[in-house]
């Protein structure tokens, strides 16, 4: 990662309110930056501003002022069962954030140099043992479908003047968000391996994943796709288990293949995917993880 002090920026955020988008929102302003966020509702201070993508209405003149716009928008994936009608409002608010954001960057008089549009490993479906870099095309399923038309809906903006950064993130390791089942799982003892826990997840500390997106803001030469996942690559069995070795609680009772199909659609797509993800792109620019493997990660929740 370059040693140089970063040019300061007016970022635009939307999706602040989220766990990632409120990290990075902090991490952003202790660098120098100014940060601004988009809201659905009235705002309560200069730093905010209205917009409604569903309508396709924002704020022109924030989006002419920013230099860099970061959008982490849409729908969670963690309410399961994916009813048919979450799974439209899934893919329906990405692509319309994506889409109200690029309007008006493409109709920008002085447009951002930046769109840091998030996304996920997701786009690449069930791989096996496949070694997976950004290079790798799409897979199936519906997260690799909904994460292929998001990304999608950003594309247009690449022929204009703005760069456009894909930032493709695997699970978190936090306190909450996607991990936060399975602490409460451990936390009562009944841990263990889901499914055959051979599968791979592509996983990335809190810390780092706010780095990443960090450098990818302030490192203007960078475009396009970019694996937002630890460089250590590990099995299901190893992030549970790293889990309740650091929780301190058995490792034993697991979660079946067929319990995880009981979940629907969702349960073989998010527990039993694998997806041997590593992050190339990242590793060429420069950018120097924090925490090398899943047990460094895992020690940095807080209050585990």
């Amino acid at each position: 990662m370059s040693s140089s002090t970063p040019t300061p920026l007016t970022v635009l955020i939307a999706g602040a309110r989220g766990m990632i988008g409120r990290a990075l929102r902090q991490e952003l302003i202790t660098s120098g930056h100014s940060v601004h966020t988009l809201v659905r509702r009235e705002p309560t201070d200069s730093s905010e501003h209205r917009w409604d993508p569903y309508a396709g209405t924002i704020d022109q003149a924030i989006v002419d002022y920013a230099d860099a716009v970061v959008n982490l928008s849409g729908a969670s994936l963690s309410r399961i069962p994916w009813t048919p009608a979450h799974k439209k409002l899934v893919l329906h608010s990405r692509q319309q954030a994506a889409q109200t954001l690029g309007q008006a960057i493409a109709a920008s008089a002085s447009p951002p140099h930046t769109l840091l549009q998030a996304s996920a490993v997701g786009i690449y479906g069930h791989r096996g043992e496949s070694e997976l870099t950004e290079q790798s095309p799409p897979g199936d399923g519906f997260l690799a479908s909904v994460t292929t038309q998001w990304e999608a809906a950003a594309a247009p903006i690449e022929s204009t003047k703005t760069r456009v950064v894909y930032a493709r993130t695997g699970l978190v390791i936090a306190k909450t968000g996607a991990m936060a089942p399975l602490r409460l799982q451990t936390f009562l003892g009944v841990a263990g391996p889901i499914g055959s826990g051979r599968q791979w997840w592509p996983w990335i500390s809190y810390r780092d994943e706010i780095r990443a997106l960090v450098f990818l803001l302030e490192q203007q030469q960078l475009a396009g796709p970019f694996n937002l996942v630890g460089p250590t690559p590990a099995t299901a069995r190893e992030v549970t288990q790293a889990l309740a070795r650091l929780m301190k609680r058995p490792h034993w009772l697991g979660l079946p293949t067929w319990a995880v199909k009981l979940m629907g659609e969702a349960g073989p797509e998010i527990l039993l995917s694998s997806q041997k993800i590593t992050p190339a792109r990242l590793l060429e620019a420069g950018f120097r993880f924090e925490h090398q493997t899943i047990d460094e990660a895992i020690a940095e929740i807080p209050h585990l």
